[in-house]
């Protein structure tokens, strides 16, 4: 993975947090900065989803993809946030299409080439 340097201007309040991870986590700042970063993004992609679900904008199936979650873990996001389901017939044959779908495409790229 190709790697960019970022730089950006912190308040020390957060600075001096940063230096306490990394000493108890006893690793260097770029190391500390980018488990923090990998976190964060992870968890706003999860939230972004979710409100996009709970306005209606997305299936289920489309919020877990979007946020890079099963949607097993995405429901169980959606229930400890309180988003109620919207979830309807139209989603469920939307949500099988793609299912099938995919794994046609598995199924084809699993099997060994006919000699």
């Amino acid at each position: 993975m190709k790697e960019e340097m970022v730089a950006a201007r912190l308040p020390e309040t957060l600075v001096a947090d940063i230096k306490k991870i990394e000493g108890i986590e006893q690793t260097d700042r770029s190391t500390v900065l980018r488990k923090l970063l990998y976190k964060a993004v992870k968890d706003w992609k999860k939230e972004h989803a979710a409100r996009l679900y709970a306005e209606g904008s997305l299936t289920l199936e489309r919020a877990a993809m979007d946020a890079d979650v099963s949607v097993r873990e995405m429901m169980e996001y959606l229930k400890q946030r309180k988003i109620p389901a919207q979830y309807d017939i139209e989603d469920l044959e939307e949500d099988m299409k793609n299912f099938y779908k995919r794994m046609g495409q598995q199924q084809e790229s699993e099997q060994p080439p006919i000699p």
